[in-house]
């Protein structure tokens, strides 16, 4: 059975659930999750979780994401991007880097971020931006994100409506739109997201994936399997261990494994999540430490030989 993880780089015009779809019939294979929705005019990294690598997918969807985006000053719409109604405009704006940069910079680290209407966020069993397709707009409730780097990239000042192309790195929840938004509000302009492309996810990069065309074609040469990235390629993030055969079998069995019988085990905290391997490189699956019994005990088992 074909398994592992493929990242795709998705095109413009694309829903994640299209990407999905089309891979799915690509390969025959009806288990194949994506780890993040990116909105249809949004390019950018989109790894597909294969076979039993589903069972990573909440691990990818938890790592930083990174992106590229492009930041319009002067406008304003009810979806925050340029494919929305313009609720508000503002011409001629005049402002200096120096201002951007500043700005830029404040909203580095934890900030509270409103998710905007048009966002797949459930409110009372429904998402918001159906309630927003039916003309309502309720109260959102302001929540916590990460801005782990914001940089410049990019500015077009002599222009009616100026531009700010930009780089940042940010915890899973951040809505790029909407940060546009706030840092146009810092700057005492409407503004609004015109481009985004994202850059990293799951840890992967452009350069791990693949476009739809590319995998269309190794597929029909029988080339696709081989480039699929195995389950664990996901998961570097956390600590790892290794044990050797005899002990390998308690994670078959269902058994706690004690933490003396780990190899290499690196610093964990209690409750940490622990990669774990057998002493020739098989992955075994997660694990969690449990420092009272001075064990670990299982989460998900990717393997039973």
């Amino acid at each position: 059975m074909m398994e592992g993880i493929l990242p795709v780089w998705k095109p413009a015009g694309w829903t994640s659930h299209d990407v999905v779809a089309k891979v799915r019939g690509i390969l025959r294979v009806k288990r194949i999750g994506h780890a993040g929705t990116l909105d249809p005019q949004v390019t950018g990294v989109l790894p597909l979780c294969i076979g039993r690598a589903t069972r990573v997918v909440e691990y990818v969807q938890e790592r930083p994401k990174a992106y590229e985006a492009v930041l319009q000053l002067g406008l304003a719409t009810d979806t925050e991007d340029l494919t929305g109604a313009i609720i508000s405009q503002l011409d001629n704006i005049t402002i200096v880097e120096s201002e951007i940069r500043r700005t830029l910079a404040s909203f580095v680290g934890e900030i509270m971020q409103v998710p905007p209407m048009y966002s797949a966020v459930r409110v009372e069993g429904k998402r918001l931006y159906e309630l927003a397709r039916e003309g309502h707009i309720i109260e959102r409730q302001a929540r916590p994100v990460t801005i782990y780097r914001l940089e410049l990239l990019e500015l077009e000042l002599g222009m009616a409506h100026p531009r700010i192309r930009f780089s940042v790195q940010c915890s899973k929840g951040t809505y790029i739109r909407t940060l546009c938004v706030d840092i146009g509000k810092a700057l005492g302009v409407p503004a609004v997201m015109a481009e985004l492309t994202r850059t990293l996810s799951g840890g992967f990069t452009r350069e791990h994936c693949l476009t739809m065309e590319e995998i269309q074609k190794l597929h029909a040469a029988g080339e696709l399997e081989s480039k699929l990235l195995p389950a664990d390629s996901a998961l570097s993030h956390l600590p790892s261990g290794s044990v050797n055969a005899a002990t390998a079998q308690y994670a078959f069995q269902g058994k706690r494994i004690p933490l003396q019988n780990i190899q290499a085990l690196q610093r964990i905290d209690d409750q940490s999540l622990v990669c774990l391997y057998r002493d020739d490189g098989l992955f075994l699956g997660l694990f969690e430490a449990d420092k009272d019994t001075g064990s670990l005990k299982a989460v998900k088992v990717f393997t039973s030989v």
